[in-house]
């Protein structure tokens, strides 16, 4: 029951119907006993930052996961915002204080990391060049949490050679820019390649880049994940690569996330990467 005790939190994107968020966190909210309750927002691009500042005070809402395409503009319209968050130069994760100030987090490379871990063992990601494919909110996420991993050389990727040359002057000098053409060239020696681009979710083609031009043991993960096995990661499974799922990385950010929003760690035994797979499969 829904009551006005209830704690209410969200995720807010544009397209949103796909997300498995709401999935994971009711799924704890429920094993924990908490009376909360969590919902998807779409909001049109131009009346996000309206919508946020309609959330100040913490009253109507605790907080909002935020995906593509608001993970900058999350960022910029916070008062306050964690390190991990400022070097990313995006957030998706606010909390909405009860003194009106917005407070901004990145918990994406926390579980891109930790999605790696569990699904790529051993990888190190201080053991050479990370290739990046895209430049928007969510690329610059895994950017910045490789280089507080120590991986020595990022190379980002972009449709749009400019938006991946203001990446790398924000993000310094052991990020590379080039456009998607440079492929190629750029998964020469490339311990992992990461999709942060769209292309490919909700069954489009996919990116289109060399996959083939990679090591034999570089492993290559795709940040979205309907369908779960995009093109990207089928391409790269056929040559025999090692995959990271987007579902993998969407569970466990979604850790801290949930802890920040409603004040403690998701309950221990819920298997919600099954939940989600049973939802994708629907």
């Amino acid at each position: 029951m829904i009551g006005a005790r209830t704690i209410v939190a969200g995720v807010v994107g544009q397209p949103i119907a796909h997300s498995l968020s709401p999935i994971l966190h009711n799924a704890w909210l429920a094993a924990a006993g908490i009376d909360g309750v969590y919902v998807a927002f779409a909001p049109k691009a131009e009346h996000f930052t309206a919508f946020v500042n309609g959330q100040r005070g913490g009253r109507a809402i605790r907080g909002v996961n935020v995906t593509v395409p608001f993970k900058e503009a999350a960022l910029a319209v916070a008062d306050e915002a964690s390190a991990r968050a400022r070097l990313a130069g995006a957030a998706n994760l606010l909390i909405f204080d009860t003194d009106g100030k917005v407070r901004a987090d990145n918990t994406d490379g926390v579980g891109l990391l930790d999605a790696f871990e569990a699904q790529a063992p051993g990888f190190d990601p201080a053991a050479g060049a990370v290739v990046v494919l895209g430049a928007g909110g969510a690329a610059r996420g895994a950017v910045a949490a490789l280089l507080l991993a120590g991986t020595p050389e990022v190379r980002v990727l972009n449709r749009t050679l400019s938006r991946a040359q203001d990446l790398a002057i924000d993000l310094g000098r052991k990020v590379s820019a080039g456009s998607l053409a440079d492929a190629g060239v750029a998964f020469a020696g490339a311990t992992a390649v990461i999709n942060a681009t769209a292309a490919g979710m909700a069954g489009g083609p996919g990116v289109d880049v060399p996959l083939e031009a990679t090591p034999r043991d570089a492993v290559v993960m795709d940040m979205f994940y309907k369908p779960l096995e995009t093109p990207f990661l089928a391409r790269a499974r056929a040559l025999g690569r090692r995959t990271v799922d987007g579902v993998e990385m969407l569970v466990r950010q979604a850790v801290p996330s949930f802890e920040a929003l409603f004040g403690v760690a998701p309950p221990a035994g819920v298997d919600v990467r099954s939940l989600a797979l049973r939802a994708l499969d629907a």
